[in-house]
């Protein structure tokens, strides 16, 4: 099939449809992780969801760009911060699992899993972030917190909890411990979007469904403030010392995965993360993994992002090349579920973007949307077709759904190809760019894998 003729109706295999805020709903059961050529997109008025009251669709959107903005700063930072290390390595139980749900009912751009704190559980919502190292939940009593859906944890009726020591190891591996007057550790951590938490070092129980991970080191905050909305906390998903796979790593041999649900459709079953041999799905296609020791916390692709394709064809001057990590650590790839739209070095990017919209050159445009310089107006369209897009990774090629690539961003048809530059070395896949598929960690094996039915 060449990359400019249109796919017959007879054999689509997934119709995205049009809903009110930063994603579409798409079938994903028989997608194929290479084909070439176009997509079809059915377009329908959809009703306007049921959202927090404090934010309108468009306006939370707004606010989940301007937070990404900053959160790419700060990944850009960290790895800045290990590259000047210059020095890098591969890293080299029982399975269990967690629901994995959008945040958007509950006024969050953020992605959530439930989680039991304490003993006896007491559950709550906590944001599942592979960029950050340390776990942590709001505690009573809180000086200043922020609104979550459940009631704030309050570790006193726990019999589990623990506070640790200023002089522990637990307390050492923090970036910045500090002590208050009875010797016990405190913990802060700050985001770049200017969030923040800050209370007790302590250990406790999680419960994950019916599974029990005890001495589980994490925050006890009583004092935070950022765009958390709606979780009770965080859990640290990344490689730090006190991210959860380094803690419990052993229980469920350095594996786990999770899939992603398209955050704005209403009736959405949940996915999940998963820990443990079931993480790994017999249909993900891997590709090699390096991290940056000891300051990265971020997996890195080993042998980068080889190429991008648009309607079949390999896009001109998007080469390995271009996500090429140097000696001194500097490029590379990485992927972060907190991060919302894929950033690439601004060549690699200014070349996808011309590609797509000669490819998609019969639909009319649209004025730009936030960061996103490349928007169409498809209001009154029931069907219009799109150019493909596939990454081209060492061992795997990954087609996009045109969902993960050409999204809504108002409720009156504007469309934009969710995708933007950066003027760094450091490129980052977020998570539009995620739903759908189910990603994989094998940190034993130092891998990491997608798979087009992760979420089934």
């Amino acid at each position: 099939m060449g990359g400019r003729k249109p796919i017959p109706i007879s054999i689509l295999f997934s119709f995205i449809f049009f809903s009110l805020s930063a994603t579409l709903a798409t079938s994903l059961e028989n997608h194929s992780l290479n084909r070439p050529g176009k997509y079809t997109i059915r377009t329908i008025t959809p009703p306007r969801l049921a959202l927090s009251r404090r934010f309108a669709p468009e306006s939370l959107f707004t606010l989940r760009l301007q937070r990404d903005a900053f959160r790419v700063k700060t990944l850009t930072s960290i790895v800045d911060a290990a590259a000047k290390a210059n020095r890098t390595r591969a890293r080299g139980g029982r399975g269990f699992s967690s629901s994995v749900v959008s945040g958007l009912a509950q006024g969050s751009g953020e992605y959530f899993t439930r989680l039991g704190v304490g003993t006896p559980p007491k559950y709550s919502y906590m944001v599942l972030d592979t960029g950050s190292d340390v776990v942590w939940i709001q505690c009573s009593p809180c000086r200043k917190c922020y609104n979550q859906t459940d009631p704030v944890f309050d570790p006193k009726k726990s019999t589990s909890f623990s506070g640790v020591t200023c002089g522990s190891s637990l307390c050492r591996r923090l970036d910045s411990p500090g002590c208050n007057n009875r010797k016990m550790c405190l913990y802060q951590v700050s985001y770049g979007d200017g969030s923040f938490t800050f209370g007790e070092f302590s250990t406790e129980t999680l419960t994950f469904r019916k599974t029990r991970v005890k001495n589980i080191a994490l925050g006890c905050g009583h004092d935070n403030e950022g765009l958390f909305i709606g979780a009770g906390g965080l859990l640290g998903l990344g490689r730090g010392k006190l991210s959860f796979p380094s803690q419990a790593g052993l229980r469920f041999d350095r594996k786990f995965s999770y899939c992603l649900v398209d955050r704005s459709a209403s009736s959405s079953k949940p996915s999940s993360i998963l820990f443990g041999e079931s993480a790994v799905s017999r249909t993900a296609v891997f590709t090699p993994l390096l991290s940056l020791e000891p300051e990265a916390r971020h997996v890195l692709l080993r042998r980068r992002l080889n190429g991008i394709s648009v309607g079949g064809v390999r896009v001109k001057g998007i080469s390995a090349s271009v996500f090429k990590l140097d000696n001194a650590g500097n490029g590379g790839v990485i992927v972060d579920s907190g991060t919302s739209v894929t950033r690439l070095t601004r060549p690699a990017y200014n070349a996808l973007r011309d590609a797509f919209v000669a490819g998609a050159s019969a639909l009319k445009r649209a004025p730009d949307f936030s960061l996103f310089d490349t928007c169409f107006d498809l209001s009154g369209k029931t069907v219009v077709k799109v150019p493909t897009v596939v990454f081209h990774f060492t061992g795997a090629d990954v087609s996009l759904p045109a969902a993960n690539y050409l999204i809504p961003v108002d409720s009156s048809g504007s469309f934009c190809f969710a995708f933007a530059g950066t003027m760094n070395s450091l490129s980052i896949i977020g998570n539009i760019q995620q739903q759908g598929f189910r990603v994989v960690y094998d940190l034993a094996g130092s891998r990491i894998g997608f798979s087009s039915r992760g979420c089934d």
